[in-house]
């Protein structure tokens, strides 16, 4: 709800504040007093564009604050939670104009998009001014309308469900299709590369190992020299080394007790000696098992030679690699023989959900269905009590192919003239047969669609007698659970207000401007009389406003 607009320097209003009431707001005012510019300033703070054309001075900004109540409005809690946006009790939306031209918009003072204030004004104000044909056009709102009064909500919560997750499954199974193609297009060549590196089955740190060994190998001639000549100076040459350790140590242990520091040089030789012995039996032992084998290292250069070419191949270094490539590669050959059953699993899931999808499609199409004829006599009906007895509303709903309302299309179609083509509604009403009918078809879902503020700007034109009455008979009846604000220039309508504003010019030092004021039950007697008699209205009219007041 819409409880206070603050308006500061915007056209030719200087400052004015407006409090609303919950129900019924209607604003009268001669021509030209500045309805219209009350209503501009209204937009601006509903996210359209400004200029600097509509500032007051040239040296001071001007700054629209529209404040509204949103107790049980989840859905603006749910658009502040998702922008980051405080949550307070009250919101408050701002927009200022630079004496530069630039504009900003605030949302509870932090700064937000205009895009944002936008979306979020549209939770909170349905704003319907003459030739506005944008909402009620609209094939969204139709659909709503129609969904409303055939309380379809709860399947057709159920049925985008199922929409969703039919429209998941289909992607995936494209997917599934789409990989099964490209595997189709790359399984001879990977199983060329599977098969090139399955045939040569290398083992973990094979290449490492067998080349470590052929530097073994091409060299076991030296190593052999080598383990053999030392082994011969250790253990079995004219004067091994080992007998001359034994020598010492028996040279020594005969003259130990004439010296107390020989028996700790014994010691160490014999240490020495025994070390030297295991050396000489280890590398005795090492030379046993060191062979020249020629056909082992053409074996192992080939093999090596295979896997070097492999390596080079599959741009890698190690055998680890290559073996990590062969399981890849096995997997996507397994991957291939998996894919057919994957389809096939998918498939079944996409017909089992398009199936109920259609189902629940067909239950939302039976109960709109059944909605057209209420529908169109009730609207038809109140149409003529709005001073449109000519005019005629038709629904007509087609098949289309499955979407996220289901299957129909559903469109609005007038005849404002008995002429008995109906056409769509945004390219033949008029603006105030547009607001009529917007107000008619509102009138009729109100209980069942949680509308915002509605503002009607000029609601009336062309119609007066009984026809306002009836406008205002149904504006009364809808303001009973919702905030309604209409400017308006019959008194039948106005004689339904719970608030009456006046707008009107007075002229200052400073020039002419616009101001507003709340009146009084006996000003607005006045003022309803004047709208029906003119500016002395006499004791008949001022009799007859009153009436207008009480019915």
């Amino acid at each position: 709800m819409l409880r206070k607009l603050q308006i500061q320097y915007y056209a030719i209003i200087d400052s004015i504040e407006i409090e609303f009431s919950p129900k019924l707001n209607i604003i009268t005012g001669e021509t030209g007093a500045g309805k219209s510019i009350l209503m501009g300033a209204l937009s601006l703070i509903l996210g359209e564009r400004a200029d600097s054309s509509v500032l007051r001075y040239a040296d001071k900004k001007c700054v629209i604050e529209g404040y509204f109540q949103i107790q049980g409005k989840q859905s603006v809690v749910d658009f502040l939670a998702s922008n980051d946006l405080d949550n307070e009790a009250e919101l408050v939306l701002r927009r200022e104009i630079a004496p530069n031209g630039k504009s900003r918009a605030f949302i509870n003072d932090t700064p937000a998009s205009l895009q944002q204030i936008k979306e979020l004004a549209s939770l909170l104000v349905d704003l319907h001014q003459q030739f506005d044909t944008l909402t009620l056009g609209d094939g969204d709102f139709q659909r709503t309308v129609v969904d409303a009064l055939a309380s379809n909500n709860p399947v057709l919560q159920n049925y985008q469900t199922v929409f969703q997750e039919l429209q998941a499954a289909k992607k995936e199974l494209e997917h599934l299709e789409n990989q099964k193609a490209n595997f189709q297009k790359e399984l001879d060549y990977h199983q060329f590369l599977f098969d090139e590196l399955n045939e040569q089955s290398f083992k973990e740190n094979e290449l490492e190992e067998i080349d470590a060994e052929l530097q073994l190998l091409s060299h076991a001639e030296g190593i052999k020299s080598a383990l053999s000549k030392i082994n011969y100076e250790l253990a079995g040459s004219e004067q091994p080394a080992l007998t001359l350790f034994r020598q010492w140590i028996n040279q020594l242990n005969s003259i130990s007790s004439y010296h107390p520091s020989l028996q700790n040089i014994i010691l160490r030789l014999q240490s020495t000696q025994i070390e030297l012995q295991d050396i000489a039996d280890e590398m005795e032992q090492l030379n046993n098992k060191v062979h020249l084998d020629d056909k082992r290292i053409e074996w192992i250069n080939e093999r090596l030679a295979s896997g070097y070419k492999l390596l080079k191949k599959h741009g890698v270094k190690t055998t680890a690699e290559l073996l990590l490539i062969q399981q890849g590669l096995a997997e996507k050959l397994e991957a291939v023989l998996q894919i057919d059953d994957r389809i096939v699993i998918k498939q079944q899931l996409v017909d089992s959900l398009l199936t109920n999808a259609n189902d629940l499609a067909q239950k939302l199409s039976v109960a709109r269905k059944k909605e057209v004829t209420p529908l169109e006599t009730k609207v038809n009906e109140l149409l003529n009590l709005v001073g449109m007895p000519n005019a005629k509303l038709k629904l007509s709903i087609t098949a289309v192919p499955l979407y996220i309302f289901g299957t129909d299309q559903i469109e609005f179609l007038f005849d404002a003239n008995k002429s008995g083509r109906f056409e769509p509604i945004r390219k033949v009403a008029s603006g105030g047969e547009l607001s009529r009918l917007m107000l008619c078809i509102k009138s009729l879902v109100a209980e069942k669609i949680d509308l915002a503020t509605l503002i009607f700007d000029e609601i009336d034109t062309g119609i007066s007698g009984e026809a306002a009455k009836q406008v205002g008979l149904i504006m009364k009846g809808l303001s009973k659970n919702r905030q309604m604000i209409c400017i308006t220039h019959q008194p039948q309508i106005a004689g339904k207000a719970d608030a009456h504003f006046y707008v009107y010019k007075e002229s200052l030092a400073g020039g002419i401007k616009t101001n507003l004021r709340l009146l009084s039950t006996e000003e607005r007697v006045t003022k309803i009389a004047q709208m029906l008699g003119g500016e002395k209205p006499s004791a008949a009219a001022l009799e007859n406003a009153r009436e207008m007041m009480l019915q």
